[in-house]
Parts: structure tokens; sequence; C-alpha cells
């Protein structure tokens, strides 16, 4: 895992080298084991590394044997020995153990179609001498992030966009399509960023600039194609192809180990990997969160399954006070709480490991999220009139909020494209209608259906699960649970893999039939039953917590001086109306209705444009304590458990 940037300047002149290497020191903490650079006239790559393979050979920017291609790569190859062998076998000569230098030789073979061949996460740049030519490559599933923008000069890259300002000519103004959406999915969908000109390269996609011009194209598509097999079979592959993936991502010459939440997702990754070896793993809780707590399950867990296990439980104080710096690291606001739970825990990682496993993608892989199940229960709406649903939808409408059956008569009367933008919904647009203080209509930005039609548009042919599935994949986990999971282990040089999200076993898993994925009224039936004899029953059935963190009783009590003053002094009139919110969080406090996930939605926008736009809290890119604690210890760490 490491941090890669780069530019071309248009007109052909000289990459200035400190521009470049200011660019590259801004992300020392995905990389603080090495540094480089390379420029080639009009042309420069920036790396920092983070050493997982070939600790001593793999240094970047890396290039062929007569120097005309050159790669900066951050990412893992889980199939490179296999196309090293088959490069060999044509003729290429390494120097190296590095599956860098496998990317390079392939793209010799294969030119851009290279990122087709490779099983494995990835955001990397080929500089191609011969062909004036730089290619810009994100992995099939968006594991890890690349973004670009372009000035009257330049054209840049990053894998995080606190590089990209570092460019001359680069604004930091927010864009209004990406913030009236970030109100409705609590994050900017792609391609955009809340910068406006900075874009994200999708997922999936490389990018060509050349001539000092700008490309895109998508070389792979997610797609689900139902199989007719047998449920033991889908089982039964299930749970092979899950033993692969997570043998695959076990490749490093450092410390490994994984998180673990209560859930059935994390609690699989820790099982299989403990058939290999043991496992260190980690968890995080906070203080209040009341009831079951996500550290009691995961103990349980890692008692039944014998790992090496550490959590540690955070204040509400402690959470209030890195805030600030954690919107530096994400560049973006998310306003996820569990974000913020993803720093501590890997936090606490980093002391003791370089590489962690986990178990996002799932959910999306499996089918796995509650809400897949809606489509089941409101399946008796299919059989009225389309008038008719919009009648009772209306009818519902009117009574009080509260009333048994007004949200689900709501539901149902609207199709899945209508009621369904993704797994966070937190502003309508009648409620951002009353606070925003422009009009996207008027401006003619997207809107949030504006976005997911293009999506169900190219899943008109599934179900409406899957189709559900289809959207998540391009809008909730690579704006949300990714992006937080690749900032928040970053920030702690601590390198994240996901091996539900390998290319393998979506091609499996993407032939069950939806029957099979909602199953015995629950979700994700067939990964449950292919982990049922390496869990206990009580952990596989366990429904998921995902790092709770109590937001909802902190904004009343811990939170709520802090959000005031907050809300008061942001300077941000001429988006919101801050009187409205301030109603908002004195409502939540009062107990007239929960508004926690809206108001927390506005004040991590707020906190972010303090650190990004306003500039008022500064904070420098560092690489964090435990990572000079965990070199300390040296590459075999052993620790008390606590």
């Amino acid at each position: 895992m490491c941090g890669i940037c780069g530019m071309v300047t248009k007109d052909g002149r000289p990459v200035d080298p400190t521009v470049l290497e200011r660019m590259t020191d801004l992300i020392v903490h995905r990389g603080p084991d090495d540094t480089g650079v390379h420029i080639d006239k009009h042309v420069g790559l920036g790396f920092r590394r983070l050493s997982i393979i070939d600790l001593e050979g793999g240094h970047q920017p890396l290039s062929n044997e007569d120097g005309s291609v050159w790669i900066v790569f951050n990412g893992e190859i889980y199939n490179y020995k296999e196309i090293r062998r088959w490069l060999i076998d044509r003729g290429h000569k390494f120097a190296t153990e590095s599956d860098t230098e496998v990317i390079v030789h392939l793209y010799e073979e294969k030119g851009p179609d290279c990122v087709k061949d490779l099983r494995g996460m990835f955001g990397f740049a080929i500089w191609d001498a011969r062909e004036n030519r730089l290619l810009v490559a994100r992995d099939h599933f968006g594991i890890k992030p690349v973004y670009y923008t372009e000035t009257e000069d330049t054209i840049t890259f990053a894998s995080e966009i606190k590089s990209l300002l570092a460019v001359p000519g680069v604004q930091r103004e927010v864009n209004l399509e990406s913030f009236w959406n970030y109100l409705t999915f609590q994050y900017a969908p792609d391609p955009l960023t809340m910068f406006k000109g900075i874009y994200k390269l999708p997922a999936a996609h490389y990018m060509i600039i050349k001539d000092g011009k700008l490309s895109l194209n998508r070389y792979w598509e997610v797609k689900f194609e139902e199989g007719e097999r047998p449920l033991a079979y889908y089982v039964e592959g299930t749970r092979e192809i899950l033993r692969n993936s997570v043998k695959a991502h076990m490749n490093s010459d450092v410390p490994r180990g994984a998180f673990l939440s209560s859930g059935v997702d994390s609690s699989t990754i820790v099982a299989l990997l403990k058939e290999l070896e043991q496992v260190k793993t980690f968890t995080v809780g906070f203080q209040g969160a009341g009831g079951q707590s996500e550290i009691e399950y995961a103990r349980e867990t890692a008692r039944i399954l014998g790992t090496e296990h550490r959590d540690t439980v955070i204040s509400a104080k402690e959470y209030l006070d890195v805030l600030p710096k954690l919107m530096h690291y994400q560049d973006e606001p998310v306003a996820d709480p569990a974000a913020i739970a993803l720093y501590f825990v890997a936090e606490l990682a980093s002391q003791y490991i370089t590489v962690v496993l986990s178990g996002e993608g799932a959910d999306e892989v499996f089918g796995g999220y509650t809400i897949y199940r809606e489509p089941l229960s409101l399946r008796m709406f299919e059989y009225l009139p389309p008038s008719m649903r919009r009648s009772l939808g209306e009818f519902a409408k009117r009574w009080p909020e509260g009333i048994k059956g007004r949200s689900f008569l709501m539901r149902g009367s609207k199709s899945v494209e209508e009621r369904f933008v993704g797994n966070a919904f937190i502003f309508d647009e009648e409620q951002k209608e009353q606070f925003v203080r422009f009009d996207p209509d008027q401006l003619g930005l997207r809107r949030p259906m504006d976005i997911t039609r293009v999506y169900y548009d190219r899943a008109k042919h599934y179900d409406d699960v899957t189709k559900m599935q289809f959207v998540d994949f391009h809008t909730w986990l690579t704006g949300d649970i990714l992006m937080k999971a690749d900032k928040m282990t970053m920030a702690n040089s601590l390198e994240l893999r996901v091996p539900f999200l390998d290319k393998e076993v979506f091609e499996f898993a993407s032939k069950i039939p939806m029957k099979y994925r909602m199953m015995n009224g629950t979700t994700k039936y067939v990964l449950r039953e292919a982990v049922k004899d390496i869990l206990p029953r009580e952990v596989a059935e366990r429904p998921k917590l995902g790092f709770p963190v109590p937001t909802r009783k902190w904004l009343k009590n811990e939170f709520y001086g802090w959000a005031r003053d907050v809300i008061d002094a942001s300077p941000v009139d001429h988006l919101i109306n801050k009187r409205f919110v301030l109603q908002l969080l004195d409502d939540h406090k009062n107990n007239v209705r929960d508004n926690s996930r809206k108001v927390w939605t506005v004040l991590i926008f707020m906190l972010w444009h303090q650190v990004y736009v306003e500039q008022s809290v500064r904070i420098n890119s560092e690489v964090s304590p435990n990572v000079q604690l965990r070199r300390s210890r040296g590459k075999q760490l052993v620790g008390a458990t606590d």
C-alpha cells in the first residue's frame, strides 16, 4: 500500500520538481518507508512507499530494462506470481521480486489492456515514453483511490486530493452539485468530489493522457448472471472460493491480522485465516454505546476462534478531539460515524501489524443488507394498478409521522427506482429545499435520482433486489465503504485488504440466484450456509453492528454545546440556513424526533469546510507514532494480550 501522484504539462514545459515533491510529501502517511520521483521533461511521477512485498527491491518509480516505461503503483496484485512465470516464459527479465515490476512487463505485452489480467487492488500510472502516453488505472471495484484534475497548464493525478491542492491553479471551491447530493447520500457520488474541478477516476476505468488531452475508458463491468445449479453447489463453491481468496490476500513479507466486528463477514475472514496461521484481531467500542456492545461480541468471537485479540474503548472526548485531523485525512466529507470508528481500530492495529484483512464488500457481493429484503416485503403492491399504488402513497403521506403502516404504504406506492438511492438516505429533496440556499434546478445540477437512474438503466433487466445491489456497487460501496476504509487505515500507515472484493469471488457470487441470496427470512443466505461449519451458529447468525457509534446519544449530551458552536461559527450561510439546522439539533436534544444523522451530516461538512476551504484548521500529514512503535518492535511482533 502506497501513495502515488504525478503530472503532465500540456505545452511540453518541464515539470517543476518542487511541486512534484510537495505533492509526494503530502501523502507521507501512505508510505513512510521510502520515497521517489521520476521526471521525463513534461511528465513527472511521485511515490511514497509502505513496504509489503520485496522489502529491499520494491523502490519506485520503477522502469523496464531500457527506461522507456516507468510506473508508480499503489496496491497489491494477488496473481502476480502466475503472471510473472508467464512473462518469463515469453522472455522477460526481472530485476526484483515485486508485483510492481510484473505490471510493467505485462504492459509491454498488452498495453492498457494489461489491467484486465490483474487480480487485486490497484491505482497505478505508467508513463510510456515511446508512445508519449500516460496510463492511469483503478481496480475493478474501486478499492484504491485515484483522483485527477486539469488546469490550464497541467493534468495531474494522485491517491489523495490533498496532493492535487498543491498544484498551482487548483482551487478550493465547493462543488454545489456534490454538496446537494452529499446531503442525501452522506458522501459525494462518483465521479465528482466535493471540490469543483477535481474528479475520481471511476472503478474499473483507466485514463489515457496523450498530447495534452485526457480520455476515460471502462475495462470491466459489474454483471449478475444467475445460474441454475442447486443450492448445495453455491454453498460449497462459496466456501472454497473464499478460502482461495483469503489465502491469496495473505501474501506479504510483513506481519498481518484482521479487524473483527460482530457480524458474519469479518468473522468469516478471521476463521479462514485461522485455518492457515495464528491471527491477531482488533476491534473498537465506545463509551455510552449501551446494550450488548461490539467489543463484547468481538471478544466472544475471538475467544471461540482462538485469536490473539486486542480492543480499545473510545470516549466522546477522544472521538471529538480527533475529528479535525480525520477531515484532513479523508479529503472529502463522509458523514458515516463509523469512519471515525475505523480510524481508532486502525490506530490500535498499526501498533502490531502492517497488513489487515477486513470484511468490506460482503453485503454488496452476497446480498447482505437488510434493506435488500424490502422488495420481497412489498411484493403485494405489484398486483395493484399504478394509479392505486400512487393513491395509497398520497393517502398515507397525510397521516401523522409515527403512525404504524405509514412508511410501509408510502414505500409500497413507489417503484424501487423511486424509493432506493442507496444504503444511506439522509435528507429528501423537500427537506433540502427548506434550508439549502440555492436552487439546483436553476443551476442545472443533477439530483440523487438523476445519479442513480444511470445505474438503474444499466440494470433494468435484473430483479429489484439485484438492481439494489447494482446501485450500491456503484455508489455506496465506492463512495462510503471503500473510501473510509482506505483513508482511515492509510492515515495509520496500515494496508487494508478486502477478500470479499476479489474478482474471482464476485465472478462466482454473481451467479447465485436471488432466491438463494434472500432465503429463509435472512440475507446473504448462501454465505451463512457456507461458513456454518467453520463458525459457531451464534456467530454465523448474529446481526451486524459494524462498529456502532453512539452519536445519537452524544448529540443530546456531550456533543450538544460543541455542535451549536460549530454551526454558529461556520461561514457557510451562503449554502445553508443555519437557523434551520440549529432547530434540527434542538429538536433532537429535546426528543421531538431523532435528527442525529441529519445534524451529523451537516456538522461533518462544516468541519471539512474549516479544514479545506477556510483553512482555519491546519493539519500536516504525518506518520503515526504507532508506526514508529511497530518498526521498533521489528518484523516479528509479539505482545501481551489485553
